[in-house]
């Protein structure tokens, strides 16, 4: 079965390990908003004064011009949809008007019953806490969480390159003001999705990355046997 998942949640709640995790085990394509700006921002020319622009709001924290971050998540989701793939986002959509526009595409391409979405709840403390710390993988920016049992590394347990920090993202600052942005403009995204007729799946993102992962394996399959059911029902 061809499935779309997303995954919601504030900084550090672990939405881009738990989508690889899934990925691997469903055969998804993991399509991260975040690699895809940086990758944009990396190769743009430097007489691209848009682009120059919205690259400064990044490094500031705040959330980049919707309507062009939509315009490439809808680009990749049309691609990967095309291979015959399912999918699964886990840093989009991050505000109203990108749920707006992406999540009618992910319907027509997949089909309502098929997109399946999920709320990882995280405090402000252990946000603040985990993106503080935590680093990423030099070769692919595979992120690590600060959590114990990953303290003592200094390679990437999944390509071996060097660990790092992520620089001006992950200053206690910015670290506060992507919380507060989470709250204003990507936390409303789950009203307007239960209004639009779907089970947000709720998960203790204060867990460890595998009882995160176990209770979204659980909760999935709880979904798709309710899917199935009412489909007989209907």
């Amino acid at each position: 079965m061809k499935w779309a998942v997303v995954l919601i949640g504030p900084p550090g709640s672990g939405k881009g390990t738990q989508a690889d995790l899934l990925a691997e085990k469903f055969g998804l394509i993991h399509i991260e908003s975040s690699k895809i700006i940086e990758e944009k921002f990396k190769n743009a020319s430097p007489d691209d004064l848009l682009l120059s622009q919205q690259k400064k709001i990044w490094q500031s924290g705040e959330l980049n011009d919707p309507k062009m971050v939509t315009g490439w998540l809808v680009e990749a989701m049309k691609n990967v949809w095309q291979s015959g793939a399912g999918l699964i986002l886990s840093a989009s959509p991050r505000t109203v008007f990108e749920a707006e526009a992406e999540i009618p595409v992910l319907e027509e391409l997949y089909g309502k019953d098929n997109v399946k979405i999920f709320n990882i709840d995280l405090s402000r403390e252990e946000s603040f806490n985990r993106n503080s710390n935590r680093r990423i993988c030099e070769k692919n920016r595979h992120p690590v969480p600060n959590l114990p049992e990953f303290k003592d590394l200094e390679t990437c347990p999944r390509d071996g390159s060097k660990l790092i920090r992520r620089g001006h993202l992950d200053d206690p600052e910015t670290v506060k003001l992507r919380y507060d942005v989470y709250l204003k403009r990507t936390e409303p995204i789950i009203d307007l999705l239960k209004n639009r007729g779907y089970e947000i799946i709720q998960v203790n993102g204060e867990q460890s990355i595998e009882d995160v992962y176990k209770e979204v394996i659980q909760k999935l399959d709880d979904s798709n046997k309710n899917t199935t059911r009412d489909t007989d029902n209907a």
